[in-house]
């Protein structure tokens, strides 16, 4: 344990300068967006008076120099106080930890899903190369790299859904029905089957092609011919000498990718219409909702600071010699 604290520590030393930084730049972008919640309020109401637009904005805070905004928003930041939403008047965390309960376990799920089998697949194209394995599963990881997510969403559920039936359109639980134990699980599993595999699509492909790659580049390694020279079986080689090695870059990919995969599940949410952050995104650009767009950016911060965090701890267990850098 004693040789990971330097690696928390230099992740802990990176991190605080990033979320700073990330914090001031969402904050000025979104005050040179057009418009804003008084605006979007004026609109619904069907028109206001440049004096109830004045009043607006007092009460959302806007009328302050946009020096004083920032301050207070750092101040608040360092509460962990992420505001009001003007929307929904609820406190920011409070919708954040209403839908992030979904957008991880979507994600989660996703990911890992994702890298098993792009790991399992990669290791079987490596291990067969120039083989017929291997030009099948090439082609499969091509056609997952080149579709559109949403397409593969949409026809997963024209095929699963609506021809066949197996599982449900959307949501991520069946509305009204009361669920309890076991039952509960199975409800949640069947709607999260569909998104979860959608979304990991994308990244078969990706972490599939890079093991491949990986674990060419680390067979023609020296240790690797020692260790065939010792006898050991052609198992033994691949798993603990060339896949252990080639596992890093796929990690390292991994951790880069997690940031991306909460970028885009903006899309996924809104095909298999799933409450989690990406909706609410969508949701609070539409409204000029500020305040919960900010909470959730930083929040996402976040969550990709603690993977990368925890792919740098894989690392150091995938390979000793990190751990001493």
């Amino acid at each position: 344990m004693s040789r990971l604290i330097p690696i928390l520590r230099r992740n802990l030393l990176q991190a605080v300068p990033t979320v700073l930084g990330i914090v001031i730049l969402n904050f000025l972008l979104l005050e040179w967006v057009p418009g804003n919640a008084a605006d979007v309020v004026a609109a619904e109401s069907g028109g206001a008076t440049a004096e109830s637009l004045a009043h607006l904005q007092r009460h959302f805070g806007l009328d302050l120099p946009l020096i004083d905004r920032l301050a207070s928003y750092l101040l608040h930041i360092v509460q962990f106080d992420l505001g009001i939403s003007p929307r929904h008047n609820l406190p920011v965390l409070t919708l954040i930890f209403d839908r992030l309960g979904n957008s991880l376990l979507l994600m989660g799920s996703a990911l890992l899903v994702a890298t098993v089998t792009g790991v399992i697949l990669g290791t079987l194209m490596a291990t067969h190369v120039g083989r017929w394995q291997d030009r099948v599963i090439s082609v499969v990881v091509l056609l997952l790299y080149s579709v559109p997510t949403f397409w593969i969403g949409l026809m997963a559920i024209v095929l699963f859904s609506v021809k066949l039936g197996w599982l449900p359109t959307s949501g991520s639980h069946t509305i009204g029905a009361s669920l309890t134990g076991w039952a509960a699980l199975a409800d949640r599993f069947s709607h999260l089957l569909l998104p979860m595999l959608t979304t990991a699509a994308f990244y078969i492909a990706i972490f599939s092609r890079l093991t491949r790659a990986a674990m060419l580049e680390v067979s023609k390694q020296d240790f690797v011919r020692t260790a065939n020279a010792k006898g050991l079986t052609p198992f033994a080689v691949t798993v603990h000498h060339v896949l252990r090695n080639a596992l890093i870059p796929v990690t390292t990919l991994v951790g880069v990718h997690f940031g991306a995969l909460l970028g885009g599940a903006t899309v996924i949410e809104t095909v298999f219409n799933w409450p989690g952050m990406g909706s609410l995104v969508l949701e609070s650009i539409l409204a000029r909702d500020y305040p919960v767009l900010l909470g959730v950016l930083f929040c996402s911060s976040l969550l990709v600071i603690q993977v990368n965090l925890l792919v740098d701890l894989l690392h150091a267990a995938l390979d000793p010699r990190i751990r001493l850098r």
